[in-house]
């Protein structure tokens, strides 16, 4: 019985003791994963993508560990979380008003659209390779990023709403906490994002900008494509280089390494070796801001297709051969954007919009699969089958020449009338200089007068936006108060002065109905009264009455609408009010302004 007792101890004692082994075990492999800093993605064999709060701690424990690694909070937003940055940096200096000066800076923007989540995880395995010596230490080189910007869509996590998408297993939604598209708010802010987006900006100053994205148009045998900055809109020397060497450098370095890639398939549901033309990115978008400063865009779009894993691995080594690319052509890329500073002075217009140039079309060897028009057993209609079976390289038209359709005369500087807080708001968030007036000034300036206009009947990103905007200038004398303020253009932020203050430019305040107040006419008439007041004004303004019984006999409509008539001569009179369609932001053709 003794040595039955004494067995069951041991037996016992194995099985505590196999326990705690167990459990030593689970801890020392978390030891060793947080040492090796295994990230979320490579535990699940590529599986999954980290959460928020993974890729946080993930930086936090980089950041604790390599004196390269700097991680900085910056600003709120609109989930309620703050913004990150961290920067790679292997002098150790993050004082970015110094490490600007001699070191090429890049700056990674991910989970913008927090579905599209391949830039997360590519990110936090390129910077934990870099500080791990896996990959080549750079020397003229500093790596800042966003580790996931739309913290709100990252955290309403679900597996369902990238229906074509290839993984991974669960991810981010696209709008953020207020169901704002991030990508679309650049220029109007209307999110706290936005917001402290400006803020990183101003203060990192990037050489280079990243942004990563998957996109699916099409289907096509690449994995990785690329959305450069529209080369003309960047224009010059800083445009020609874009064109003719960062872009190609970087296809060819990417096909060395057996990672081909293409432009942006600018496509939908139609194949593209039927021809697609160059995505512009206006200023709503990443990297449209973005090079309103001069700084080369980029956004990296992966393919949805594709597995996640092969999608993961296509960013990170894009990424890493822009770090080549930076380091190899610094000298030059600090010189182009140092020039581009000034060369605003040569200037005389400014393009306010843009459309593709017919003359000039690119020829690419497209890598694609043959596409069949079958019926669609769903709904009895012609639709599009992609046969993966059947791959093809064929030249395909490629345009990616735009030229600009409209412009206008660069002004000295522009006056806007105080009150319009939001504008004056923006303007300091993106360190436009201006200077608030003194005293009560009478200055000639070109007055706008808005002529023409359409809006959207949909809500799109929070407002109803205008478009096909034309306006009316004129010169004349006009008053000003103490507190307006004086926006000159001969700054670094002229670009953004112009595409803001220009009611005819695309992503103009005025065309994301920030002044729509001017729109609405605040005083009127009654018919009955305003008869008699009108038959004196026809009476006593005979170039008036001319004009007004031409345009009867000419206009058909007008001559049977008796309203139209009186509204006709009301708003030709003292009478109409002169702040209706009164554009707020005047412009200073000349320096007269003391």
């Amino acid at each position: 019985m003794k040595a039955f007792h004494l067995r069951n101890i041991s037996l016992k004692a194995i099985v505590a003791l196999s326990a705690v082994f167990i459990l030593l075990s689970c801890e020392t492999k978390e030891e060793d994963d947080r040492k090796t800093y295994q990230t979320h993605f490579e535990a699940t064999q590529g599986k999954e993508t980290a959460t928020y709060l993974q890729t946080i701690d993930f930086y936090i424990q980089l950041a604790k560990e390599f004196p390269e690694i700097n991680m900085q909070t910056v600003g709120p937003t609109d989930s309620g979380y703050p913004l990150h940055i961290i920067t790679y940096n292997p002098d150790g200096d993050f004082n970015f008003q110094k490490i600007g000066d001699d070191k090429t800076i890049i700056l990674i923007n991910n989970g913008i659209h927090p579905g599209e989540s391949d830039g997360i995880d590519a990110t936090m395995l390129l910077y934990r390779d870099l500080v791990k010596g896996k990959l080549k230490t750079p020397k003229n080189t500093v790596l800042v990023t966003i580790p996931i910007y739309n913290i709100g869509g990252a955290l309403n996590r679900n597996s369902t709403t990238r229906a074509n998408q290839n993984g991974p297993k669960s991810y981010g939604f696209r709008g953020n906490a207020l169901n704002y598209d991030l990508n679309r708010d650049f220029i109007k802010a209307d999110t706290k994002n936005a917001r402290t987006f400006y803020q990183i900006f101003h203060l990192v100053k990037p050489d280079i900008f990243i942004d990563n994205h998957v996109s699916n148009g099409a289907d096509y045998q690449y994995t990785l494509t690329h959305l450069f900055t529209q080369h003309n809109k960047l224009g010059g020397d800083l445009g020609h280089y874009l064109h003719n060497k960062l872009m190609p450098s970087l296809e060819q370095e990417l096909k060395k390494s057996d990672w081909e890639i293409t432009p942006y398939v600018n496509v939908f549901n139609k194949v593209p070796e039927s021809g697609f033309t160059q995505f512009i990115d206006h200023p709503r978008y990443s990297s449209g801001y973005t090079t309103l400063w001069n700084t080369f865009g980029m956004m990296v779009e992966t393919h949805m297709l594709k597995p996640y894993k092969q999608r993961v691995e296509g960013t990170y080594e894009l990424m890493n051969k822009t770090i080549a690319i930076a380091e190899q052509d610094k000298d030059e890329i600090k010189r182009l954007r140092t020039e581009a500073s000034f060369r605003h002075r040569e200037w005389k217009y400014y393009p306010t919009r843009w459309t593709i140039d017919t003359t000039r079309v690119s020829t690419i060897d497209f890598k694609g699969f043959e596409a069949d028009t079958i019926i669609s057993k769903v709904t009895g209609f012609e639709r599009l089958k992609y046969d993966e079976s059947r791959p093809f390289t064929k030249p395909v038209a490629y345009s990616n020449y735009y030229t600009p359709t409209d412009s206008v005369e660069i002004p000295q500087g522009y006056l806007l009338k105080k009150g319009w807080s939001k504008v004056q708001d923006l303007l300091n968030l993106n360190h436009i200089n201006y200077r608030t007036l003194q005293k009560d000034t009478t200055v000639v300036v070109e007055s706008y007068k808005i002529k023409e206009f359409k809006t959207s009947g949909q809500a799109y990103e929070g407002h109803y936006p205008h478009n096909s905007t034309e306006v009316e200038g004129r010169l004349k004398e006009v008053m000003f108060h103490q507190g307006d303020i004086y926006i000159p253009t001969d700054q670094i932020g002229i670009r953004y002065i112009m595409e803001t203050l220009e009611p005819e430019a695309h992503d103009s305040f005025f065309n994301w109905n920030f002044f729509d107040a001017i729109l609405q006419q605040k005083e009127g008439f009654s018919p009955y009264v305003f008869e008699d007041i009108a038959f004196e004004i026809l009476q006593e303004n005979k170039v008036l009455r001319d004009s007004f019984d031409l345009k009867k006999e000419k206009e058909a409509e007008f001559a049977s609408n008796w309203y139209a008539q009186l509204d006709w001569i009301y708003k030709n009179s003292e009478y109409y009010e002169s702040a209706h369609l009164q554009y707020p932001a005047y412009r200073v053709m000349k320096k007269n302004l003391k």
